[in-house]
């Protein structure tokens, strides 16, 4: 069962994603802060980051590329997921070591198949 961790500041974006990957059989990590997020990526090893960008402390741009960075740490692929839809931040995300990006609203098939695109 692969499992994700969520890192995202919102209790109700946390509910709704957990939800829909639970129901696919995906084993959830959640944490509430980029810091958070780095430090239950060091110690859980998920096989998958869903990363919101909009966060107090450690944006999810910085988490992103310090994961990315890091060779512990690398090697987990990072999924941003936020509101921001510009294009300047897709391609932002990208330089960050994204390996997808996602916005809010996200439906559940987009999310699933994003999450299997980088499993594989």
């Amino acid at each position: 069962m692969p499992r994700v961790l969520i890192v995202d500041d919102s209790p109700t974006e946390i509910f709704k994603i957990s939800k829909i990957l639970s129901k696919s059989g995906y084993e959830v990590i959640t944490a509430e802060s980029g810091e958070q997020g780095i430090a239950l990526v060091r110690q859980e090893k998920p096989d998958v980051v869903l990363m919101d960008i909009v966060m107090p402390g450690l944006n999810g741009f910085q988490a992103t590329r310090q994961l990315s960075r890091d060779p512990e740490t690398s090697g987990i692929p990072v999924i941003i997921v936020t509101t921001k839809d510009q294009e300047t931040d897709r391609l932002w995300g990208q330089r960050q070591g994204a390996k997808g990006y996602l916005t809010k609203p996200v439906d559940s098939k987009s999310l699933l198949k994003a999450i299997d695109a980088v499993l594989t």
